[in-house]
């Protein structure tokens, strides 16, 4: 724990909690929720310890409890209501804290100690699309504001990534059931992030589909010596930030004239094509909003 992020910006509050850092002022200023120190310059720094309690505020905030009730509790009664909300309802909100929390500390016990509270309940598919799809979405945006270094992100996708392995094996071991068409998954070159596409890479052969999983940083060249090997390929690609969406376009023009020949398909999937204004000029490029929207076509 000694290499472990022990102070805060009000800057990092507002990112990790959700908190406009003027509402945390304001809770500061008028019902002392929060004790910020102040460095030489005077800009304050928040400990773990209020970070932990400004996001169990929020989940209680976020379940109809006024700030002003809130205001009037001790701090050893805060987590006890918390604990009583997660018991009568969805444990979701208090999940994705638990999973940033133990990013921040890059604590693997707390990660594997909440995700082992979570799958014991529900399915591996359950759980991911209800808790880790929101988190993987906050640490988007968590990088993008720079409020998480690229170490806090490997750390914790990594461990999602164990996990999803371990699942996809399981089915990975069976014959494929279904032969219509074969899936290539792969990123383009430029794109790292690949959780999302890992875990269409399970969805897919949990149906008995056959996969061929590529990873990161694929040319359109080394997609082309695919079809060689098989018929009706199916490639699915994940754009989390590469390409961006103005280039989307002319990504898809090279993937045509390089790759595509009658009876492929491609899906995209991702935060970029979200942003894309128009269809893909090719008709058989689809986007998918979600990993959901596009399981849903494995099971028509």
């Amino acid at each position: 724990m000694n290499s472990s992020k022990k102070y805060f910006s009000i800057r990092d509050l507002e990112n990790l909690s959700g908190i406009k850092a003027h509402t945390i002022r304001i809770w500061e200023k008028r019902y002392h929720l929060l004790s910020p120190e102040r460095t030489e310059t005077n800009i304050r720094t928040y400990s773990l310890n209020s970070l932990q309690k400004l996001l169990n505020i929020t989940l209680l905030y976020h379940n109809g409890y006024k700030i002003s009730k809130i205001a009037k509790l001790q701090d050893s009664q805060i987590p006890v209501i918390v604990n009583e909300i997660i018991a009568k309802n969805s444990e979701k909100h208090h999940a994705v804290n638990a999973f940033k929390l133990a990013m921040v500390n890059f604590d693997t016990a707390q990660f594997y100690n909440t995700y082992n509270s979570l799958v014991a309940e529900r399915s591996f598919k359950e759980m991911f699309n209800d808790v880790l799809v929101p988190l993987m979405n906050e640490l988007g945006l968590l990088w993008q504001a720079k409020a998480i270094s690229p170490a806090h992100e490997h750390f914790i996708t990594s461990l999602i990534k164990q996990k999803i392995y371990i699942h996809t094996e399981r089915f990975q071991k069976l014959p494929p059931t279904q032969e219509d068409e074969v899936f290539v998954l792969y990123l383009p070159e430029g794109e790292i992030h690949e959780v999302g596409l890992l875990f269409i890479n399970y969805e897919i052969v949990s149906k008995g589909y056959r996969s061929i999983y590529l990873g990161q940083a694929n040319s359109l060249d080394s997609l082309k010596e695919l079809l060689g090997y098989y018929k009706n390929i199916h490639f699915v690609s994940y754009f989390t930030v590469s390409p961006q969406n103005d280039e989307i376009e002319k990504y898809l023009k090279a993937f045509d004239a390089t790759v595509y020949k009658p009876g492929c398909k491609l899906s995209i999937l991702g935060y970029q094509t979200q942003r894309m204004h128009t269809k893909p000029a090719f008709d058989y490029v689809k986007t998918y909003e979600s990993i959901a929207h596009f399981s849903s076509i494995l099971e028509a």
